[in-house]
């Protein structure tokens, strides 16, 4: 089958079960994948294709004995070059990283519940460095392009992920958000992304950007991300603030619902004005929550009434990102992106008083967003104001904004309230670049959240929304 990088997660596990597809024949596929498309996108930073095939070879003798390992067995899956993978140095996209410096003996919890499930790693997608910007481009990996125009950014910082699934280069990624990290490339990549409650993926290492830090799936649709999720979802002891193991499927929970129908909706076009969002990008985003209406949910146009958080958020995440570099020595610090030794600079000139008012912020807030989940299921907004912009820098040129946090005032406020957030491709602008709506739960509502998207992938919103050489 010569289109069989083109699988979802769902139909290739379905192809092995009944013996139609190989999952050595599907590694092979992905991997050419990657061949064609890295010149072009930059999408990975390390390729394994040895080890891939060794492991699709183990998992092709399991589903011969018909004692698959787990629910992904054999199926091709790439890790955000942030979380550790066995075998394979994790370099976060920082010339300050030596790849000699340890083992590289252990994986992250994520990965080993993927590895324990018989998935196929066929490599680490790119980041920006230390994961800390909107855009994928780094000192080590370069700039990382849009799979509908390369000429323009992927988005990020988990943009490398965005990529290679949107190109058919693996059906699963693992990718990590901090302020929009799945959601900002997923909407620019026009891919489904979920950023689940915090703590429902367990994380090891812990991120110095604490609990802002959550790890989610990047697929190409719903139903490829809770089967994911089944899976990312299950306990590990180095993580001290997971949540306790789910209650049941998210698989199943994707049609055990009723889909939308009663659902109460409040939409949300520019969350009380914290942005100016394009016309073509509203347009789409009115669409999908007209076709939610249609489909049974009771929606209206409200905002949640809180005002933008930015600077809480910046304190937080500045230092975040200062302590991060902070065991660097001189001549390290001259290796690192011009942008975060900026805002390392910034975060470190914050004193004690300063983060513990930006977390009386961040309280505030979920108490709000608490409040407001009491009468709505679900929030809606644009996933971003505006469609891909240049490759290569923080910001679109000629804006106003300095930095990224400028251009997605829709994604970082709920990673402040730790509530699940999914972006859910609902068009093309008339340059031909995809648009993302965000569907916003109330904490631990992450199986309503993957149910509303799977309906509306269902109800064919995203239809069409495919890359031009995919």
């Amino acid at each position: 089958m010569t289109d069989m990088h083109d699988l979802t997660a769902v139909q290739l596990v379905e192809g092995y079960a009944s013996g139609e597809l190989s999952p050595v024949e599907a590694t092979r596929a992905v991997l050419h994948r990657i061949e064609q498309i890295q010149p072009e996108v930059n999408a990975f930073s390390r390729v394994d294709a040895e080890g891939a095939l060794r492991q699709a070879e183990e998992s092709a003798e399991r589903w011969r004995r018909g004692t698959p390992a787990g629910l992904v067995d054999g199926v091709p899956v790439s890790v955000k070059d942030i979380l550790l993978l066995r075998g394979a140095p994790t370099l976060r996209g920082s010339r300050t990283v030596r790849p000699e410096a340890q083992a590289w003996d252990e994986d992250a919890p994520s990965v080993a519940r993927l590895r324990e499930h018989g998935a196929v790693f066929v490599g680490k997608t790119t980041t920006p460095e230390f994961g800390w910007k909107g855009v994928t481009d780094s000192p080590v990996y370069g700039v990382t392009g849009n799979p509908y125009d390369p000429r323009r950014t992927a988005g990020g910082s988990s943009g490398g992920s965005a990529a290679a699934v949107a190109l058919g280069a693996g059906p699963l990624s693992l990718g990590t958000d901090g302020g929009g990290s799945v959601r900002i490339p997923a909407a620019f990549c026009g891919i489904f992304a979920l950023k689940p409650t915090y703590g429902r993926v367990p994380l090891y290492p812990a991120s110095a950007f604490g609990t802002l830090a959550h790890v989610g799936p990047m697929t190409r649709d719903a139903a490829d991300a809770a089967l994911l999720m089944d899976v990312i979802s299950g306990p590990d002891w180095r993580d001290w603030s997971q949540l306790a193991p789910p209650e049941g499927s998210f698989r199943e929970a994707l049609t055990s619902g009723g889909g939308v129908d009663g659902l109460r909706v409040a939409y949300s076009p520019a969350l009380g004005g914290a942005a100016v969002v394009d016309p073509e990008v509203a347009a789409a985003v009115r669409r999908a929550v007209d076709l939610l209406a249609e489909l049974g949910a009771v929606v209206e146009e409200i905002d949640p009434g809180f005002q933008d958080p930015v600077e809480a958020f910046h304190t937080l995440w500045f230092s975040g990102a200062a302590r991060v570099v902070q065991p660097l020595g001189q001549e390290a610090w001259e290796l690192l992106d011009p942008g975060l030794r900026e805002i390392c600079a910034q975060g470190a000139a914050y004193s004690a008083l300063d983060y513990l008012a930006a977390v009386d912020v961040r309280m505030a807030l979920g108490h709000a967003m608490g409040r407001f989940h009491s009468a709505y299921d679900l929030l809606v907004t644009p996933t971003l104001p505006i469609t891909a912009f240049e490759a290569g820098v923080e910001v679109p040129k000629g804006s106003a904004h300095t930095r990224w946090t400028g251009w997605t005032p829709f994604t970082y406020p709920f990673n402040l309230t730790q509530q699940p957030a999914a972006s859910v491709p609902c068009g093309l602008s008339g340059a031909g670049l995809p648009i993302g709506v965000q569907l916003v739960g109330a904490r631990h509502a992450d199986a309503l959240v993957l149910r509303a998207a799977h309906t509306l992938f269902e109800a064919g919103l995203a239809d069409g929304v495919r890359p031009p050489t995919a």
